[in-house]
């Protein structure tokens, strides 16, 4: 069999139709089908050579959290090598491979990590064993979304030959299943969340509400990606307050909350320190410990607005024109006045 070497323009466009499906699959807030989820988690067994498995359904982790049961489980480790991955890469050229691979698996690869960070938050959520499919090593669960748009495409688009038996079991578990925790015997299945928000990039992302909710009431809050306390999450950033940066200790928390309530804010409600000025501009610095290192901040009042406009510059600044010349890349501030 020969080499596929190159994509028609065709081929090539269709690549992003692949990848919104089965993202759509991966972060889908639909209830799982649980007779088509058996069934499947079932034929999946079969092909492994183990006995059908006690299967439970949960609403979602808060279930997995208050169970002993679960907290042996041991995360696995090691190379992903498996038999149904070596069937379509021996048909494919390289170049090819690797673009596919970089559009399809590792993009929807990402969307799933979405939910599997989160879910790895919480220390007993771990798999102890891997499938494997007539002696090959496969893959974890949490990758069979991504590798099944990488094998839609390479089957559907490139008409790769493949073994249907074991990709179909594959897709099915997939497809119907969600996000599943397995051992041997066990499989946990956790239901879709009801709800699930994400900024412009992608992230999970809600402002005052949670990012990512359950049928149960269990929730999460996200901000930009960045995972939340509930005291912070429930509460809008606007409504945030900038003395909460006292007494946060996270790092990542603090530069969250620094963003969220601005420096025009901060610079207000903790009453920083006059430095200099240089007509409408004001360099400050805040004295209490908010973050890793001072905060020097030039202000500027906006006169026909009166609006405040605040950014944050090199601790390093030692004069208002000095930090303004920062700012607007070396140019001197009489010179960007005349520019703008």
């Amino acid at each position: 069999m020969s080499l596929i070497e190159n994509l028609t323009p065709e081929q090539e466009a269709l690549i992003p139709v692949y990848r919104q499906k089965w993202r759509a699959i991966a972060l889908s807030t639909e209830k799982i089908n649980r007779k088509k989820a058996v069934k499947s988690i079932n034929k999946a067994y079969a092909l492994n050579d183990l006995a059908k498995p006690e299967i439970i359904f949960i609403d979602s982790p808060r279930t997995v959290i208050s169970s002993s049961r679960f907290s042996v489980w041991i995360e696995p480790r090691g190379e992903l090598d498996s038999y149904l991955l070596s069937q379509f890469r021996n048909q494919l050229g390289k170049s090819i491979w690797n673009l596919i691979s970089a559009n399809l698996f590792h993009t929807i690869n990402i969307d799933q990590e979405i939910l599997i960070d989160l879910y790895s938050s919480i220390k007993y959520l771990t798999v102890d064993k891997r499938f494997k499919i007539d002696g090959y090593n496969t893959f974890e669960p949490k990758y069979w979304l991504a590798y099944s748009c990488l094998f839609d495409f390479c089957i559907s688009v490139l008409n790769c030959a493949y073994p249907a038996r074991h990709l179909q079991a594959m897709q099915d578990v997939a497809e119907y299943c969600g996000l599943i925790f397995c051992s041997e015997s066990l499989v946990v299945m956790c239901e879709r969340p009801t709800k699930l928000s994400f900024d412009n990039q992608n992230r999970l992302h809600a402002e005052g509400e949670p990012a990512i909710e359950f049928t149960d009431g269990y929730s999460l809050y996200s901000y930009h990606g960045v995972t939340l306390p509930e005291k912070y999450g429930k509460i809008h950033p606007q409504q945030w307050q900038s003395q909460w940066l006292l007494t946060e200790e996270n790092a990542e928390l603090r530069r969250v909350l620094i963003q969220g309530i601005g420096y025009a804010r901060i610079c207000q409600e903790l009453q920083a320190i006059e430095l200099d000025f240089w007509k409408e501009y004001i360099l400050l610095k805040i004295d209490n410990d908010v973050d890793e290192e001072p905060i020097y901040l030039l202000k500027m009042t906006c006169p026909s607005t009166g609006f405040i406009h605040a950014l944050r510059v090199p601790p390093e600044m030692n004069s208002a024109r000095e930090a303004i010349r920062w700012v607007n890349w070396g140019i001197e501030p009489e010179e960007f006045a005349v520019q703008t």
